[in-house]
């Protein structure tokens, strides 16, 4: 893993998550754990509206926490209701916290490879519909990351299990002084989240 990146994971450690969030992401822990138990792929598909900032975050993190911990045969996805474009300042973010990310095309909604270890395989993000062809149609976990797309949603089609697990928008700070901040804030919050997920996890 790359150095700056096994740094910050390095003080997401030491995060205290509340016993409350700690109830809510039990259910997504008992969902990885049975697939472990009977050696099954494992596939998450992070769920917000625009598939612009949350879901993102989510994806990229569970992603490498799974590496992190050794989790084997874990595939983790992004999607929204709509899609729009992966927001600049999330990229930032992540490259600031460690992450190598490469620009891979240069249309209205960018594909991006996120790198966080040089010699495994990027995770590719670019904004699209949760059902996009690019996402698993079956036997997946759905994650909710905001309200709307959980109440958008009544039903995620293909989910085996849908988890409400649910991050404050840094969207609203956005063009204020305590954007980078925000933004920041929410990253280590998901990565937290994310790494204790997996540090539970029985292999």
């Amino acid at each position: 893993m790359f150095k700056d990146l096994s740094k910050t994971i390095g003080k997401i450690a030491h995060v205290t998550v509340s016993i409350e969030r700690k109830e809510i992401l039990q259910p997504l822990i008992y969902y990885i754990q049975s697939k472990v138990n009977a050696n099954e792929e494992i596939r998450l598909n992070f769920i917000c509206t625009h598939n612009s900032r949350r879901s993102h975050l989510s994806q990229i993190w569970a992603q490498t926490m799974a590496f992190h911990f050794n989790v084997k045969n874990i595939f983790c996805y992004s999607g929204g209701t709509e899609a729009t474009a992966m927001f600049p300042k999330i990229v930032e973010t992540l490259i600031s916290q460690g992450f190598e990310i490469q620009k891979l095309s240069e249309n209205e909604n960018p594909v991006y490879g996120v790198k966080f270890d040089e010699n495994k395989h990027p995770i590719i993000c670019f904004s699209k519909t949760y059902f996009d062809d690019f996402n698993p149609k079956s036997n997946f976990g759905a994650i909710m990351t905001c309200n709307n797309a959980d109440e958008g949603c009544p039903m995620v089609f293909g989910a085996e299990a849908r988890f409400p697990i649910k991050y404050d928008d840094p969207k609203a700070f956005d063009g204020t002084k305590l954007m980078n901040e925000k933004y920041t804030e929410r990253s280590l919050q998901i990565a937290s989240e994310m790494y204790y997920v997996f540090s539970q996890i029985k292999k």
